[in-house]
């Protein structure tokens, strides 16, 4: 007798309890993966390649009539781009994902160190310092836009300390984030050399003797207040075409108290140009 083969079973539909209807009729700003690690690729104003491990934050608009947003197609988008995503595929990441979801509004940061061979002031030897960078892409109703975030600690020395001490003046260590929107395109490096150039001075991963001497004086002869730090790193901007908005912050984590001082700059140029129009 022939044996007879069992006709294959049909797997039972799952249901998806997430693309549902939700009567509450409530819409939620963001909803998606937060702090999901991916390597990332950077090139450099030197031309070189920085091979490195991002942070990701992927967010979208959820309509009040869906439950839930399909958390799966985030890590599936990210994972569908080449092994190390580039900044360039960051920017289609950002269209992709709004079409994937659905969704009017989407949002994705992405965090990563990234480093900067430096030579110190006199001896000249070469150290690499991090600076923490992240680029942040949002697009609405079909319009992206992308900016450049950076971190670049300093040295801060206080003007008043200098000016009623009789031997030395107090400093610190100092953050200055930048938050911009560029009008072309920028390098990573630019932004950071705006801010060191302003600080009271920049910081190097290895100095030798002389160098210390050096970024001793160099502060001490430049003191700011964080006030002095966003008002000065905001006057380049300003004059700078190639930045259409900007936060600028400090924050200097004071040696003689136990807080912080800090400032906050915002400026939206190119809003006001349209505004003037």
């Amino acid at each position: 007798m022939t044996a007879v083969n069992p006709k294959p079973t049909r797997a039972p539909e799952i249901e998806d309890v997430q693309g549902s209807a939700d009567t509450r009729r409530i819409a939620i700003n963001k909803v998606g993966i937060k702090s999901i690690r991916h390597p990332v690729r950077v090139q450099d104003r030197t031309g070189t390649e920085q091979h490195t491990v991002a942070t990701f934050s992927m967010y979208v608009f959820l309509p009040h009539n869906f439950k839930g947003t399909h958390m799966s197609r985030f890590v599936e988008i990210l994972n569908g781009h080449e092994r190390e995503i580039s900044v360039e595929s960051f920017k289609d990441m950002l269209s992709e994902m709004v079409d994937r979801l659905e969704s009017e509004h989407g949002h994705i940061e992405m965090s990563f160190p990234y480093f900067v061979n430096k030579r110190a002031p006199i001896s000249g030897v070469e150290s690499l310092l991090d600076y923490e960078v992240t680029l942040i892409g949002e697009i609405r109703d079909g319009k992206p836009e992308m900016y450049i975030k950076v971190v670049v600690p300093t040295t801060s020395l206080c003007p008043c300390s200098k000016s009623i001490s009789d031997r030395g003046a107090h400093n610190q260590r100092s953050h200055v984030t930048l938050t911009v929107r560029t009008c072309t395109f920028l390098w990573i490096e630019e932004l950071i050399d705006i801010v060191e150039s302003e600080a009271s001075c920049e910081l190097f991963g290895l100095l030798k003797r002389p160098d210390e001497k050096y970024v001793t004086e160099r502060a001490y002869d430049n003191p700011k207040f964080v006030e002095d730090m966003v008002r000065d790193v905001a006057a380049r901007l300003n004059a700078d075409q190639r930045i259409c908005a900007y936060t600028v912050e400090a924050e200097n984590f004071e040696s003689i108290h136990n807080h912080s001082a800090y400032a906050l700059i915002e400026r939206d140029k190119e809003a006001e140009a349209t505004a003037q129009a």
